[in-house]
């Protein structure tokens, strides 16, 4: 269900869901959720059953059940565009959680800072923290660790037979690591590893180290 590994003497817990939890800082990272894709595809007659939109909210309970984090960090895209149905139930698991949150805005958050400020979240345009750069767009900066999102990356793996599955996976490279889509709605991008980058597939209900050929 997990996989910890350590990024500059900090110690980082992958989850299934593609959620991390920063262990020093007791911290749970997610990207990508895109709350409100459901109901904003099902405005424009996309044949999503109606039920979905509950499914972000449920794997949200699960990782914060499983870590108990202190605090919560969005990498971004947390909201997928303008105010739905599905902003009473953030609200609501928000009142719920009961913990405080943070959002990294990324290109989807067009909601305004002062919504998510009314429900208590903290709203940046990036964070520095202890030497890693939290965003959503990946960036390298000289002198620190980046984690971020956006990418939506996957893995295409090939089997004895000459079969491939694609699967979402944590992507990391020298100087960051870019998390999977958290949200059940979102599509991926095939990433090529180079040398020196690792990749952590997500399975079902695992995640593992691939080796890059």
């Amino acid at each position: 269900m997990t996989l910890e590994i350590s990024i500059n003497n900090n110690t980082f817990v992958l989850h299934c869901t593609g959620a991390v939890y920063w262990v020093e800082k007791r911290m749970l990272l997610i990207s990508d959720v895109h709350l409100g894709k459901v109901s904003h595809f099902r405005k424009y007659g996309a044949a999503i059953p109606r039920q979905a939109k509950y499914k972000n909210f449920l794997k949200l309970d699960t990782v914060v059940s499983f870590f108990s984090p202190e605090r919560i960090c969005f990498l971004g895209d947390l909201f997928h565009s303008t105010l739905n149905n599905e902003w009473d139930l953030f609200s609501d698991w928000i009142n719920r959680t009961q913990i405080p949150i943070v959002l990294v805005a990324g290109n989807h958050d067009i909601i305004s800072p002062h919504k998510y400020e009314a429900l208590g979240v903290s709203v940046c345009s990036e964070w520095q923290l202890s030497g890693f750069l939290l965003s959503h767009h990946p960036e390298q900066r000289e002198g620190l660790f980046t984690l971020c999102g956006h990418i939506h990356p996957a893995v295409l793996l090939e089997g004895m037979g000459r079969q491939f599955v694609k699967l979402p996976c944590f992507f990391r490279s020298p100087q960051q690591m870019i998390l999977p889509a958290f949200g059940e709605f979102t599509g991926t991008y095939i990433m090529e590893p180079a040398d020196g980058d690792t990749i952590y597939a997500i399975t079902k209900d695992d995640v593992v180290a691939v080796a890059v050929k």
